[in-house]
């Protein structure tokens, strides 16, 4: 946990945050807690440190990658499997905005850490948005997964949605499914397209049909 704290900070401090490290690092702190609440079973940890890894590892596609890896760390920091619509994710991107403020973060990557955010709700970005791609692309790495993987985090999504009847659980998963095959891509950027987009289709297809 100590080195995703040492993470935070650094991006924090890349972002122009002016707060001391005794400050970052109590965020980053608090951060993870919300991200091991207990009503998670997908949106933990585990998930977050998967994003953080596909966005460190193709960070020379983003112009602000330290803006993109502070959108990872926020963008299920807010997570209500009840809530209903892009709720938690409208949350999470206010939340980022008020937490980097408090940090000295300057207003305008505060607001567009806030944007980035946001874009997971629909994972839609525009034509020009390399930082929005990426993250979007790391959010949806899982989708790409091996049989055993995918099979487990539907698993997981499952379990976070323990509270609604088999059926009505069943539809609104189908939703989410064709939402994600009707996209021109599941994934934006060319090198991540070609390694990931036929196995996320067929892992969705697949679901979709079973």
């Amino acid at each position: 946990m100590t080195s995703l704290v040492d993470e935070f900070r650094a991006a924090a401090r890349q972002a122009g945050a002016g707060a001391d490290d005794a400050d970052l690092d109590a965020a980053g702190e608090y951060l993870l807690s919300r991200w091991a609440e207990p009503q998670r079973h997908y949106h933990t940890v585990a998930h977050l440190s998967a994003v953080l890894d596909v966005v460190g590892r193709y960070a020379e596609l983003a112009p602000h990658p330290e803006r993109v890896l502070l959108a990872a760390w926020m963008h299920d920091a807010v997570y209500d499997p009840r809530a209903l619509g892009d709720a938690n994710e409208r949350d999470s991107a206010e939340f980022a905005g008020g937490l980097l403020a408090t940090l000295g973060v300057p207003d305008e990557v505060a607001s567009d850490v806030a944007r980035l955010v946001g874009l997971t709700a629909g994972h839609a970005t525009g034509d020009d948005d390399p930082d929005g791609e990426l993250l979007c692309d790391a959010d949806l790495a899982i989708l790409a997964s091996d049989d055993e993987a995918y099979a487990a985090y539907t698993a997981a999504i499952r379990r976070e949605y323990a509270h609604v009847p088999d059926d009505a659980f069943k539809d609104g998963r189908a939703q989410v499914l064709k939402a994600l095959l009707e996209l021109p891509t599941i994934y934006r950027l060319e090198p991540l397209r070609a390694q990931w987009e036929s196995k996320a289709r067929a892992n969705l297809e697949r679901e979709l049909s079973g």
